[in-house]
């Protein structure tokens, strides 16, 4: 694990450079209208999170969970929220703290793996705004249970996923727009392809990607305590075609009950 979280932070970091779209940080414009309280962000790739999936986000303290890339955190800070942001990559939290000192706002940075927060405390956060970065971790059980740690009881998490479905194909396959199943799930581009297949379809500098299944994803949840109260799904349209036939994504909000 040790190893894929070095791996990913190098990789992270080199999206950055590449300019990656989860790496681009927002405007000074979209702060100011955070500031006046108009703002939206999103979990999964194009659906905006409905605003009844947020408490008031003035003198709320905000966990931004693997989010950096400058794009939720600040947008939070500026609408008046105690934001915190864990991320494995350096350069990612760079993007953040950029923003944050062009527009004037405050947020605290960790570089941390999201399995391991051993440097928050426990019930310390009124709600987690976690995106889909949980498919770089190979045991997002662990994401999980240390989210219903850190957070307060009556907090809430609200996470992005992706349906394993879309690990199951056959990726050289599907870039010719067909469709086969050939991965068992749990997938892990460490066991499930060799590490040649991998740099051949994706890249050298893409990160280490795992497709958890539901029972993790979802159960997960449930599992560490969460009461699930609220779901959605997303598409991402252009990305292939598997995406002209399901949702991919998944949006979920989980309660830590009081």
């Amino acid at each position: 694990m040790d190893d894929v979280v070095q791996r990913n932070k190098k990789s992270w970091d080199a999206q950055v450079e590449e300019k990656n779209q989860w790496t681009l940080p927002v405007s000074s414009d979209e702060v100011a209208r955070a500031r006046k309280g108009d703002w939206s962000v999103v979990l999964t790739p194009t659906k905006q999170v409905p605003r009844d999936w947020f408490p008031e986000m003035k003198g709320s303290k905000v966990l931004a969970l693997a989010s950096g890339g400058g794009q939720q955190a600040p947008l939070f800070a500026a609408a008046g929220a105690d934001v915190t942001l864990l991320d494995n990559s350096p350069k990612q939290l760079e993007q953040d703290l950029m923003v944050a000192d062009r527009d004037g706002l405050k947020i605290h940075t960790i570089e941390g793996d999201m399995m391991n927060m051993h440097q928050l405390a426990d019930n310390t956060f009124d709600f987690i705004f976690h995106p889909c970065s949980n498919c770089f971790v190979p045991d997002v059980k662990k994401v999980w249970k240390e989210a219903f740690r850190v957070l307060k009881p009556g907090g809430t998490l609200i996470s992005g996923v992706t349906n394993p479905v879309g690990f199951t194909l056959d990726a050289a396959l599907e870039k010719q727009g067909i469709l086969q199943m050939k991965h068992k799930i749990p997938y892990s581009d460490l066991t499930s392809i060799t590490e040649e297949e991998r740099v051949a379809l994706f890249g050298y500098n893409e990160p280490i990607t795992f497709g958890h299944s539901l029972q993790d994803l979802i159960g997960g949840q449930t599992e560490a305590g969460f009461h699930l109260i609220g779901f959605y799904e997303d598409s991402w349209k252009g990305q292939g075609r598997i995406h002209e036939l399901i949702d991919v994504f998944i949006a979920t909000r989980a309660l830590k009950p009081r």
